[in-house]
């Protein structure tokens, strides 16, 4: 298996979907990192919303016209990857930190298209969860979720604490449901099957197309 060529297939898959004229999310992560490169190659003349500083500064260098997404009250597509996509369409995101933005994102976008390589795939969701957090009661918050862990210095693109839930994940959507009832969690990586269009995942030589629920 070849996970750099998966990256590059799905990547290319998720760029060929963007059209003239289309507002589109650029998520974040090293799959997306191939994206840009191949956006740039095919030139479709649409305008960008980036996810974080580090896909916004890379985007910019390649040419593509990004904007500040306050510009914009809708998007026809966001492109994104993934940490862990389960059988039953359920994503883990948040390896970059993220995905607070990319869950906005996603949720506005028309269709969702989400990029990755088979190493993704698995029957069920596991921990880690990433979580941002605020800083203002930080150990409450904490404690109400344990375990679960900071990562160091990390910090969201608006200034948030990063943690990793560690805890079981056996009912995710229940889950999801104890992280927005927590006071002090901004955000979770936990990206329900309503917010997806299609998942590409690079397998072999080929790309794998399913069919999200978000149409």
């Amino acid at each position: 298996m070849d996970v750099e060529q998966e990256k590059r297939l799905a990547a290319t898959a998720g760029a060929e979907l963007v059209k003239d004229g289309m507002r589109v999310g650029l998520g974040t992560g090293s799959t997306v990192a191939y994206l840009l490169p191949e956006l740039a190659r095919l030139g479709p003349d649409a305008v960008y919303v980036a996810t974080s500083p580090s896909t916004e500064e890379l985007a910019r260098t390649l040419g593509l016209n990004v904007e500040a997404f306050d510009t914009l009250a809708r998007l026809d597509l966001a492109i994104d990857g993934a940490d862990q996509i389960s059988a039953d369409g359920w994503l883990v995101k948040g390896g970059g930190g993220a995905h607070t933005r990319e869950k906005i994102v996603a949720a506005c976008a028309d269709h969702f298209i989400v990029i990755g390589d088979s190493t993704k795939l698995v029957e069920h969701l596991h921990g880690p969860v990433p979580v941002e957090l605020l800083s203002f009661g930080l150990n409450a918050t904490l404690r109400h979720i344990d375990p679960t862990v900071l990562r160091g210095v990390t910090l969201s693109p608006d200034g948030g604490l990063i943690g990793d839930y560690q805890g079981e994940v056996s009912d995710v959507a229940a889950l999801a449901r104890w992280f927005e009832a927590t006071p002090g969690v901004v955000g979770h990586g936990l990206f329900a099957p309503d917010l997806v269009s299609q998942v590409l995942v690079g397998r072999g030589n080929s790309v794998q197309r399913t069919t999200g629920e978000k149409q």
